[in-house]
């Protein structure tokens, strides 16, 4: 244990001394602190490059981001799900099955491998890099084809974390129309949480809760797929533990803090320690997710993939804000 504590300090300790100046910074510059903690990972990782040894570190932010979603569970209730829940939830399947059937006819179109599209449209509805990598060892894809679509899916969440909130002030959309539009329309959960929050605290809490409900969805999809294939290519099917191994277990503790929560077992004074927990776990991981982003890896990814994936996007962007505005 002592050794992997060693191997991971240097990168902990980066993720933390940026997230200090990420908070510093915010309240300098008045943007956002998680917008502005994924802008300086971003900068680090291509203007100097992310040292091998700080790399174990720095790898922990899906760590930081799972601790701090499940915690953010506690100031989310049932009563405020059900407020919306019929809603929220017709627009979420709507906006699933759009982008997934979107993104594998467009894929077919333009001529790319089956299993590639499959991995493109389950990366652009339900959860970005997670359903890519779900989904590809669920039907045994190709690794090039699962590192291709998983870039295609990050060059796609740099620019949606970009444009989201330029959209969001210019229409000066209310709180809860604009969590659950980034729910349900952006792909990966760390782009979503982030730019919810950036914009306040009640759109982050939908966008959150939104996006959750929407990943819970990988499995169906996952196994979905795997059986597909199996039949065409007359393979044995998948085990039931690929497709564990790969759901974000995450889910399941930020339900039982819903739960515990909505059972009224939080004080405010727990409440307020809870949420300042939250704040700097996701600083931590949203300077770990900026590392991740390198800009040279995101040109390589082609043409016709990106297009596909973006075409999706922004199809469902509009589809899913033009209904939110109606209904919300």
């Amino acid at each position: 244990m002592l050794a992997d504590v060693r191997r991971l300090a240097p990168g902990v300790f980066l993720l933390c001394l940026f997230a200090l100046s990420a908070r510093g910074l915010s309240r300098v510059v008045g943007i956002n602190e998680l917008l502005l903690a994924i802008g300086l990972g971003v900068a680090l990782a291509n203007a100097v490059g992310v040292d091998d040894r700080l790399r174990p570190g720095t790898a922990t932010h899906t760590l930081w981001l799972g601790a701090g979603i499940v915690l953010l569970g506690a100031s989310v209730t049932v009563d405020a799900i059900l407020e919306a829940g019929d809603v929220v939830l017709l627009l979420l399947l709507g906006t699933v099955t759009v982008a997934l059937l979107t993104a594998e006819a467009l894929a077919r179109n333009a001529a790319l491998p089956e299993k590639l599209g499959s991995l493109l449209a389950a990366g652009a509805s339900i959860c970005g890099v997670s359903a890519v990598v779900a989904v590809g060892g669920a039907v045994r894809a190709k690794e090039a084809q699962i590192a291709y679509a998983a870039g295609v899916v990050l060059l796609v969440d740099a620019i949606t974390i970009v444009a989201y909130p330029i959209v969001g002030s210019l229409l000066a959309l209310p709180a809860d129309v604009f969590g659950v539009w980034t729910g349900v329309s952006m792909l990966s959960t760390g782009p979503v949480v982030a730019v919810g929050f950036a914009h306040s605290e009640v759109a982050g809490q939908w966008a959150t809760t939104t996006k959750l409900a929407r990943n819970t969805l990988i499995g169906a999809v996952a196994l979905g797929y795997a059986v597909y294939y199996t039949r065409r290519d007359g393979g044995d099917s998948v085990p039931l533990s690929v497709l564990w191994a790969e759901f974000p277990k995450f889910v399941v503790g930020f339900l039982v803090f819903i739960g515990l929560a909505s059972a009224g077992l939080f004080s405010p004074a727990q409440e307020a320690s809870i949420a300042e927990a939250v704040e700097w776990l996701f600083l931590l991981a949203f300077v770990g997710l900026g590392t991740e982003i390198r800009i040279d890896d995101l040109r390589k990814t082609g043409v016709r993939p990106a297009l596909v994936v973006f075409v999706t996007m922004l199809l469902v962007s509009a589809l899913s804000l033009s209904v939110a505005l109606a209904v919300l």
